[in-house]
């Protein structure tokens, strides 16, 4: 290869440059190389010198490559790959190598996390469209419309907003605009309808008047409106009219007509004219149609956007900073650079930045903003912290096990964003109208238009027309479309402070009709951190051996049981061994091979399966154990009894009372378990429940839920097992508890954080006020519209002479859509 600064070779006048990618005009390229008899030029020096360095590399033909360095004096700059500022190459001194390729950064922090996750940076940057989350507009009325850009929902031509809220988001910007654009149609509107109403006053308007009037009324309707006229347009490419279909087709008419009769009033006929011939103009009508949909809009925006106010107090519980120790050195970091692994330090007053365990140190944190629980919670090394909690007293070292979107924080801000996206079942009598409403309203316009022309006072035609737009503006559907979806976002919102994560609005809806509480045993009504109480062996067997074989094959256990076993031989020193073929025979137990011995741990019914009968003798001293509310789970090695183990589970300390609630609201209480009907009964007796299933396989649990259902029963099922989830599955209602394994979470329709019972109590209140407040909302919509459209259309015209003026009809249309929102922002004190 030869490699020069002045090419001797001809080539065409416009090349790009192989490294970066760039247009290169040849005839004035200042730097350039040959190679395998072929001319390359380049934008700079820079370029050249990394070509003559690997020519093979990138002399071959390809796409245009991402330009990862560029001339000063290019079109495209250089951009740091972690936070996308423009980077001088020559002139920052923060430089990786990466896969061949050079990447420059703005500042050492960035260069920081480059070189930590390099593949996390260069793969955004290969995706730029990809969507990320709070970048994904939806329509609060039509959720199924998702973009990733702001605009206008193509259904009901609503402005959409973003999925998911943003604490960098600038609401107060907004407010001001929207506030600016409004005041400055009250100015032009406010002389408009004062010059309209001299000649009421018995005042004369001179002639300039009427100009000004035009003028302004074309300004406030042209300009103000452009909005309204634009997305009643789109409603109609697709067909789908909408409440900007009625505003626009309103003001549009209004406005054209009087330009008409303001210009040529010649080409009116006499049913336009009044008794002095005069043909009315309606200026002051369109221009205050506009102004006033304005307002509701404003108002109706600022309301709405109180409902995302749960989701932003969520999303605040986080602080902006974590305070990392580093080879003894503290320090504070953006929490963006926290990754799994480190070790933070929580002092007191200070909030929990992502979940993780405790290594050291003692304190009380208060969870109450994630689990509605006002009582702090005793923390110790080993015990686990969750993002956004608060340490109230003493100071904690902690190591980071979740970040990011991984974190209970952010899941619980993404699962109630998803329910508040859903739509309702009562949303479906809405679409049901909304489906012919349009149609139907400007049919009743039409009729309006005609009954006043044939039948009218004169001017006929007039008086028709002012009908027609009234009726088209006051039965705007917007208070209808907003009616259940609004209730829905402030309800998921008020559900998640509670500690109550509802997985869609179908679940909010449904919650109120339960009338019996299906509740797993282990884990739900007991605290699902068993003890072992006591091992018994036979034979020539020992208590440490049989403690070591067991917890050597429950090691590969998540089952509460297992880890009771595996915490106690971890507690007596005792020695694990490596488990083959190992096994989980849901709802009995498990099995597997050392390399001496075949092991089987279980219930009774496992034994009977793998061929171990247990005598009665056995099976009487087992009953001992259960009849003081413990599990009894026996060891077979080799194919023979070698004892069992008796483990015991404590309830939690509100289930006595959360159940006493349940059944004083008419709820009826039914266990479910796959533990030995003796401790069933035993853990039921001190509960007062009086109904047991147990014994019970995960099929079988199924399969009583279906029963009860068929005797026409609305059932919820609480558990957290991956046993329960058929049964969760099954159920009206499935209610996971939040320590609980992610299947029996996927597979509910309501979480509750802390996993205690009284959540189902403020979940079932919520749900029945909900409910009632949707329910409302609809009422609201449809006696509105029920009653406005006839007014509008003049029905008591000829009883009192009283007509509504279209200002009018504008102004109860947008009070219709402030008032529906404003009485859904009434759940947020609700529960």
């Amino acid at each position: 290869m030869s490699a020069h600064s002045s090419c001797c070779h001809q080539a065409e006048s416009q090349a790009r440059d192989p490294i970066c990618g760039m247009s290169v005009d040849t005839l004035d390229a200042k730097h350039c190389s040959d190679y395998a008899g072929k001319t390359f030029y380049f934008c700079c020096a820079g370029c050249k010198a990394k070509f003559d360095a690997e020519p093979a590399r990138y002399a071959q033909p390809v796409p245009v490559r991402v330009a990862m360095h560029a001339h000063a004096h290019a079109e495209a700059a250089i951009k740091d790959p972690v936070c996308g500022m423009t980077v001088d190459p020559a002139a920052t001194p923060h430089h990786a190598e990466h896969d061949g390729h050079t990447y420059h950064f703005c500042a050492a922090s960035c260069r920081q996390k480059f070189v930590a996750n390099p593949g996390m940076y260069l793969q955004q940057q290969r995706a730029p469209q990809a969507p990320v989350r709070g970048a994904i507009y939806t329509c609060p009325m039509h959720p199924e419309v998702q973009q990733d850009h702001p605009g206008d929902c193509p259904q009901c031509g609503m402005a959409l907003e973003p999925m998911m809220p943003s604490l960098d988001h600038d609401d107060a910007g907004e407010v001001r605009a929207m506030s600016r654009r409004l005041w400055l149609l009250v100015a032009l509107t406010l002389p408009v309808f004062l010059l309209a109403m001299l000649p009421h006053a018995g005042l004369h308007a001179p002639t300039a008047a009427s100009w000004v009037e035009a003028a302004l009324a074309s300004v406030v309707v042209l300009w103000g409106g452009a909005p309204f006229f634009a997305r009643g347009w789109r409603s109609l490419m697709p067909w789908q009219p909408n409440m900007y279909t009625l505003i626009s087709v309103g003001t549009g008419v209004a406005w054209l007509y009087s330009m008409l009769a303001f210009l040529q009033p010649s080409i009116f006929p006499r049913g336009f004219r009044d008794t002095h011939g005069h043909v009315g103009v309606y200026f002051e009508s369109a221009a205050v149609i506009v102004t006033l949909v304005t307002l509701g809009d404003f108002l109706e925006w600022r309301a709405r956007r109180r409902t995302g106010a749960a989701l932003k107090a969520l999303l605040g519980l986080v602080p902006k900073t974590a305070r990392r120790l580093a080879q003894g050195v503290e320090l504070d970091v953006p929490l963006d650079e926290v990754q799994v692994g480190d070790e933070l330090r929580i002092r007191p007053g200070e909030k929990v930045p992502v979940d993780g365990v405790v290594l050291s140190g003692r304190s009380q944190v208060d969870e109450a903003m994630l689990s509605g629980e006002p009582m702090p919670v005793p923390k110790a090394p080993g015990d686990p912290l969750t993002g956004g909690t608060l340490n109230s007293q003493g100071a904690l070292t902690m190591r980071v096990e979740q970040v990011g979107a991984a974190t209970v924080l952010a899941q619980i801000v993404a699962q109630v964003a998803q329910a508040q996206r859903s739509k309702a079942p009562l949303q479906r009598v809405a679409d049901r109208v909304a489906a012919w409403f349009v149609p139907a309203v400007i049919a009743a316009a039409v009729l309006a238009f005609a009954g006043w022309a044939w039948w009218g006072p004169e001017p006929r035609l007039a008086h028709a027309l002012i009908a027609a737009v009234s009726v088209l503006i006051i039965a705007c559907p917007c208070a209808l479309g907003l009616a259940t979806p609004i209730s829905i976002m402030v309800a998921s919102g008020r559900a998640a402070q509670q500690g109550l994560l509802f997985k869609d609005a179908a679940a909010i809806e449904a919650m109120r009709e339960v009338d019996t509480l299906v509740l797993d045993k282990t884990g739900t009504l007991t605290e699902g951190r068993p003890v072992l109480i006591s091992v018994q062996p036979l034979d020539q067997h020992s208590r440490e051996h049989l403690l070591g074989l067991a917890a050597s094959l429950e090691q590969a256990s998540e089952h509460p049981l297992g880890k009771a076993i595996t915490a106690a031989a971890e507690e007596a020193g005792v020695h694990l061994q490596a488990v083959h073929d190992f096994e989980a025979h849901v709802g009995g137990g498990v099995s597997g091979r050392t390399q001496q011995h075949r092991l089987v741990l279980g219930n009774a019914r496992l034994m009977e399966r793998s061929g171990l009968p247990l005598a009665t003798e056995t099976l009487a001293r087992a009953d001992d154990l259960r009849q003081q509310g413990a599990t009894v789970m026996f060891l077979g090695i080799d194919g023979k009894l070698a004892g069992w183990f008796g483990v015991s589970d404590r309830i939690k300390p509100d289930t006595p009372r959360a159940l006493q609630d349940l059944k004083a609201r008419g709820l009826r209480i039914v266990m479910l378990t796959g533990d030995h009907a003796i401790t069933a009964h035993a853990v039921a007796r001190e509960l007062a429940i009086d109904e047991v299933h147990a014994g019970v396989s995960p099929a079988g649990k199924a399969a009583v839920i279906e029963s009860l259902r068929e005797q026409g029963r609305r059932v919820a099922m609480a558990g957290d097992g991956i046993n329960d989830a058929p049964a969760l599955a099954a159920a009206d209602i499935g209610i996971a508890m939040g320590h609980g394994t992610d299947v029996a979470i996927e597979t509910a329709q309501l979480t509750l954080v802390k996993g205690q019972l009284g959540g189902i109590l403020r979940a079932r209140k919520l749900s029945k006020e909900t409910v009632r407040n949707i329910r409302q909302n609809l009422f609201f919509a449809f006696i509105y519209n029920a009653l406005g459209v006839p007014l509008a259309a003049g029905v008591l015209y000829p009883l009192s002479g009283i007509t509504f003026s279209p200002m009018v009809a504008a102004l109860a249309m947008s009070l219709s859509s402030v008032s529906v929102v404003g009485n859904a922002l009434r759940l947020r004190k609700a529960a």
